[in-house]
């Protein structure tokens, strides 16, 4: 028996943050992140409808970009004074995620992140609160997923927390919140739904009710992306749309080692002055796992139906696998995101020697590797790789080099 589940609503198109005010409650917890929500006005707007509701509200602001454990630990104790009925977060993929880990704490204070991270462990949340999420980026779709990832900085590890409990009940996806995203922002964010869409579609999970989801987002991000990126705003409202697509197929599906391995090293090499952004990982490393996927004659053939989706042409399965890699590493190109560790500058751009050394790399490569195959999102892969095969694929990611095993 397989399950599919999405938010029990979902409300879209612009304004649609508007529906605030309808809902019943006595006090809302307003998750933020830094100050774009603010100085853009989308703040004021949800905390004046949440008023008009009827409701007390709290601010719990400044949820950093990869939110740690410790964020997560004092959000939770300001809920469990203020008590609300609702949690309301707003922002990128990093608040809302925040803000979810946080719900689990603040209904049940005894629990441990470790007890969190337990997949699909999660005991039975809404016994205190209900949960809105409300996205200002195009790509992680943590407004409709099961999922949350929280760092462990101490550690350098990005922890997925997986419960179909953690479903928000209430997803807005206003177009108008995304029209503030910078560009580099729109390139990284686009890329981590197309890389959504994709594994969910290889996916051993994948099933007939997630499948028609990860194509069309798959058709979309390739019709609007680039658009999107050069600024073109009606090409971002699609955007919005197609995310939220792939949202709702991988929360379901599952995703691959392509999420395995940027959760494992986004937070690696930190003590090297910079951060490889998730959306920029799940873009270098998506045609590497590709390849080493296609080894698969299942996984192979699927790739070649998305290649065939979207017009890319071919004769041979062999031909249309090639075709979507050759796609995918242009895609980067248009949006000025390297093709592999080795060339990631400190500011995600291109650089000829990036910020991490490659004698720093190779030290590290052997417990990155370990923890990546034992990444959650591991087990849904179309291949398992053994530790060895995947120390080989992280080297062909740092390196650029084709993936021939």
């Amino acid at each position: 028996m397989a399950r599919f589940t999405l938010p029990r609503d979902l409300y879209h198109g612009k304004g649609s943050v508007e529906i605030l005010k309808t809902l019943k409650g006595k006090k809302a917890i307003v998750c933020v992140g830094g100050g774009s929500m603010k100085k853009f006005g989308f703040l004021d707007k949800v905390v004046s409808y949440l008023e008009e509701a009827g409701m007390e509200v709290k601010l719990f602001e400044g949820i950093e970009p990869d939110p740690s454990v410790d964020t997560v630990m004092k959000g939770a104790a300001v809920m469990q004074e203020f008590e609300p009925d609702w949690i309301v977060a707003m922002g990128g993929g990093s608040p809302i995620d925040a803000a979810k880990a946080m719900w689990i704490k603040y209904e049940y204070p005894e629990i441990t992140f470790e007890e969190m991270c337990k997949v699909f462990g999660i005991p039975e949340l809404r016994q205190k609160a209900r949960f809105v999420a409300i996205p200002s980026t195009s790509g992680t779709a943590t407004e409709v997923t099961a999922f949350s990832v929280i760092t462990d900085y101490e550690k350098g590890i990005k922890y997925p927390l997986a419960d179909f409990e953690i479903t928000p009940d209430i997803a807005i996806v206003d177009s108008e919140l995304a029209e503030t995203m910078p560009k580099k922002l729109v390139a990284h964010t686009g890329m981590d739904a197309m890389t959504h869409a994709v594994e969910a579609y290889v996916s051993t999970c994948n099933c007939d009710y997630t499948d028609p989801l990860a194509l069309h987002a798959i058709s979309m991000i390739d019709e609007h992306l680039v658009d999107s990126y050069n600024g073109d705003n009606g090409a971002r409202e699609r955007m919005h749309n197609a995310q939220c697509l792939a949202g709702m197929a991988f929360s379901n599906a599952l995703l691959g080692i392509v999420h395995s391995m940027a959760h494992k090293t986004g937070a690696a090499f930190d003590d090297f002055g910079a951060h490889i952004i998730h959306g920029a990982a799940n873009a270098m490393y998506l045609p590497k796992v590709i390849e080493f996927n296609a080894k698969v004659e299942s996984a192979a053939k699927r790739y070649a139906k998305i290649a065939d989706f979207i017009g890319l042409g071919g004769e041979t399965v062999a031909d249309k696998v090639e075709n979507l890699i050759q796609y995918l590493r242009g895609m980067n190109d248009k949006l000025n995101i390297p093709q592999c560790i080795k060339n990631y500058g400190a500011d995600s751009y291109y650089a000829e020697q990036g910020f991490v050394p490659e004698e720093v790399f190779l030290e590290r490569l052997p417990e990155i590797a370990k923890n990546a195959v034992g990444d959650a999102c591991t087990g849904s892969n179309p291949r398992q790789p053994s530790v060895e095969e995947m120390e080989k694929l992280f080297k062909c990611c740092y390196y650029d080099l084709r993936v021939d095993f």
